[in-house]
């Protein structure tokens, strides 16, 4: 799966298979035992919570020692990899790390599973989540939604990536979450001819302070785009891609080259997007 290889840390075996077998200067093996416990659970927090709690913490004492340890569980990545796992086994294993963390939980990422127990569970216990996404969340409801981001007032970057949510958990965003600075808001192909107007006017009105908005295959006009430029006047990237009921080739798309320092138009290629998407023109 896409996330795997994210940008967000995730370290993948092989690297770690290659890490464990690098050598220092002198050409003497390194002992990761012999790391200094907060380092060891920093990297650890970079791992995905099924493999520290299913692997990584059974290797030796000492690692089943420090997987203890809430700096460990400060960012928790959980994703369904289609290998069989059910998603009960995924809803355990996730809540037995939200409990690790002890409250210090400040970021979550879940792809491919979850509902609105979960998600419950996880604001419940941890009211200093700083950033949260959500990718292919089908079991998530609107208003299971709206009740988790009531609870999280910290929230500076939100992720809903390919999931079916109205405009309603957008205005609770704006509502609840004051510190919000990034939005990522990508619909699934199916979804892209519905009015996107109505989510660019909840975003312009509720969001002034954001920074950075991705808005991917989504299929709001000028007038949509405009209300985001007035209303959002701090916004300094913008990702458009896919947004194919843009005119962009007059004074609007002009005032998005002044105005937003990192652009991207509505053709431009979704390689790099970690999801399928719809193809491009």
């Amino acid at each position: 799966m896409a996330s795997s290889s994210s940008g967000d840390g995730y370290l993948s075996s092989k690297k770690r298979s290659s890490a464990s077998r690098s050598y220092s200067p002198v050409g003497q093996l390194r002992n990761w035992l012999e790391l200094p416990r907060e380092v060891t659970a920093s990297i650890f927090s970079l791992l995905v919570a099924t493999e520290i709690l299913k692997t990584i913490r059974f290797v030796c004492k000492s690692w089943f020692d420090i997987c203890k340890d809430p700096l460990v569980w400060r960012k928790i990545y959980m994703y369904n990899n289609g290998e069989g796992v059910l998603n009960m086994d995924l809803d355990r294993i996730c809540r037995e790390a939200v409990n690790r963390s002890c409250g210090n939980l400040v970021y979550v990422n879940v792809e491919y599973f979850g509902n609105d127990g979960l998600l419950k569970y996880i604001t419940n216990r941890c009211g200093r989540i700083k950033r949260l996404r959500l990718a292919c969340c089908y079991y998530l409801s609107v208003e299971g939604l709206i009740e988790a981001i009531a609870k999280l007032p910290l929230l500076e970057e939100l992720d809903l990536l390919l999931c079916s949510f109205s405009v309603v958990p957008l205005e609770a965003v704006g509502r609840y979450c004051p510190r919000l600075r990034s939005l990522k808001l990508n619909r699934q192909c199916e979804e892209w001819l519905l009015d996107g107007n109505a989510e660019a006017i909840v975003i312009a009105k509720h969001m002034p302070e954001i920074r950075h908005l991705q808005i991917l295959g989504n299929s709001m006009t000028n007038m949509g785009l405009q209300a985001i430029l007035d209303g959002c006047p701090h916004l300094e990237s913008l990702d458009l891609r896919q947004c194919f009921s843009l005119d962009l080739e007059g004074k609007l798309g002009e005032r998005c080259t002044e105005q937003i320092k990192y652009l991207r138009l509505p053709h431009e290629s979704t390689d790099d997007f970690e999801f399928r998407v719809c193809h491009d023109d």
